[in-house]
């Protein structure tokens, strides 16, 4: 077998090919488009699928340079770190605080469900965890993320399976929202604003900005992500210097988080839409970086407990936006909108959230506290708590 090793250099040339390759076929072809399949997931995959050829047939295998995605994680779970603006999770009211309990509380639960079911069917506990919150609350960059942290625990293929379960939650999250809020209306005789009022849906802004000034440029959002990095490495390696051990990237984020609002409590401005370039960015390539490495041949290995633990999971969404997200959020139309939207953040992303709240408000008139509240929660908060959360049930499973 021809062992084929890149450098940096060519990793990153190469991943930056994928990222247009995929972007070109999701724009030409609208399956993909529906369902917001990411193009670096799109292009990464295909690349496996070449390396799995190479695999198969022993004729090539593929070495690439690993240390710039482990940076590039730490840029994406900075960027994460962030957004965590408590300020504004008090600004956005009693509906934001209550719709990211119920958002935290089905993240415990789809962990507890997928570990209890992979150990269940004799497989490791952590493929649970990568058909849990890691796959869909997180969606694909959490997938990428924690994937090899988990087969480096000692799950083998799960950075596969939990790619696999992300795009799985995709489809899954947009087929079950809308019969979950027609369901609620029906059995609660609810009905949406009359035809007169709808319309389209403005724009809501999850989050205040400023106007530019010479302070907000990519070189300020790029100094305060770099800081936060060195501080958060500090910090990571001082604790373990004390018996306690945090992941690398979990002590950029809380430094990140900590910035972020001690900056807030100042009154001082930030670049956030610097932060999402820099965030986007960094994740984009580490995607691509990430699944072009994939094993996918280690993916046979858990790929029928895969498929249950995700059936299940389907059913747990569909039950907890019924019975729990409805009602937490008020048992009105609103809350029907955002149990509709919930099955899409719950197993997918906020774009499938906006999808199904978007055809399901077309029909059933406008929801300006949906638009506001999934948003909110999907671009701000839910990632923070949800590493945090990952990161407790994997120190407590290994």
């Amino acid at each position: 077998m021809i062992a084929i090793q890149l450098d940096i250099a060519q990793t990153v040339g190469i991943a930056a090919v994928l990222l247009v390759v995929g972007e070109f076929i999701k724009n030409h072809v609208s399956l993909l488009s529906r369902y917001f399949i990411p193009g670096p997931i799109i292009g990464g995959v295909l690349f496996s699928l070449v390396a799995l050829a190479g695999h198969q047939t022993g004729a090539f295998s593929f070495q690439f340079y690993d240390n710039m995605r482990a940076f590039l994680l730490l840029v994406f779970f900075t960027t994460i770190g962030f957004s965590a603006s408590f300020e504004l999770l008090k600004k956005g009211g009693v509906g934001v605080a209550l719709f990211l309990a119920a958002a935290a509380g089905l993240v415990l639960i789809q962990n507890v469900v997928g570990t209890a079911l992979a150990a269940a069917m004799g497989v490791h506990p952590l493929i649970g965890m990568a058909a849990g919150s890691i796959a869909l609350t997180g969606g694909h960059g959490t997938s990428a993320a924690f994937g090899p942290l988990l087969e480096q625990a000692g799950a083998v293929g799960a950075l596969p399976a939990a790619i696999a379960a992300a795009t799985y939650g995709l489809v899954a999250g947009c087929v079950i929202g809308g019969p979950v809020g027609t369901l609620l209306m029906r059995r609660n005789g609810l009905h949406g604003p009359a035809a007169k009022a709808m319309g389209a849906v403005p724009h809501i802004e999850t989050a205040p900005e400023s106007r530019e000034n010479t302070n907000q440029t990519v070189m300020y959002a790029t100094i305060l992500v770099t800081v936060a990095i060195g501080l958060g490495t500090l910090l990571v390696n001082w604790l373990k210097g004390l018996g306690i051990t945090l992941p690398a990237y979990l002590g950029p984020m809380l430094v990140a988080a900590l910035m972020r609002n001690l900056i807030d409590w100042r009154n001082w401005q930030l670049p956030m839409r610097q932060f999402e370039v820099v965030g986007h960015v960094s994740l984009a390539f580490f995607l691509a970086m990430a699944l072009m490495s994939m094993k996918l041949w280690e993916l046979a290995q858990v790929a029928g407990p895969l498929l249950v633990i995700l059936l299940v999971q389907t059913a747990v969404m569909f039950a907890y936006a019924y019975w729990v997200t409805f009602r937490v959020m008020g048992r009105d139309y609103d809350a029907a909108v955002m149990a509709a939207g919930h099955c899409g953040f719950g197993m997918g992303a906020t774009p499938n959230a906006m999808a199904n709240m978007q055809a399901f408000t077309s029909a059933n008139g406008p929801s300006l506290k949906a638009f506001f509240v999934i948003p909110m929660v999907g671009s701000l908060f839910i990632d923070f708590f949800n590493a945090v959360i990952i990161t407790t049930f994997m120190n407590f499973l290994t």
